[in-house]
């Protein structure tokens, strides 16, 4: 039968306690700690860290704030004005700025849809965008 010191495996043992132990045990003991020296590897190698995850969502809240009720009504506000000074714009601009920063459609599938060049596209689309920075820049200059 093996013969185990419980003071490598217990941080507060302080003097060797010699014990013996059957296979079976043995076989846990060896199998933990060979599951333990490769999580360590794994860790070094790949630069892992421990999860906060436990299933309760703290690593998820964590990682993705939740936005205030403050911050809900600031966004909402920004979003109406946004839409505010794209109606000043003609429609075509007006749709294709929407379509490209607002939906996160590229250029040239803006293009495809309507059935234009990609360059008038390109070109609405900086115009829209000066006219809005310039919409933005009379409305701060009159409050």
């Amino acid at each position: 039968m093996p013969v185990i010191n419980l003071r490598t495996h217990y941080l507060h043992c302080t003097e060797d306690i010699l014990v013996e132990v059957s296979d079976e045990v043995m076989e846990v003991i060896l199998a933990s700690i060979r599951k333990e020296n490769a999580y360590n590897r794994q860790k070094y190698r790949y630069k892992a860290h421990y999860s906060l995850d436990a299933g309760d969502g703290i690593e998820h809240d964590a990682l993705y704030s939740v936005p205030s009720p403050e911050e809900i009504l600031l966004q909402k506000v920004a979003m109406e004005q946004l839409y505010q000074a794209l109606s000043t714009l003609p429609d075509t601009q007006a749709r294709r700025v929407h379509a490209h920063y607002i939906l996160g459609k590229k250029k040239i599938e803006i293009a495809k849809a309507e059935g234009v060049n990609d360059s008038g596209v390109c070109s609405s689309v900086q115009i829209g965008v000066k006219n809005l920075r310039r919409y933005f820049e009379q409305k701060k200059w009159l409050q």
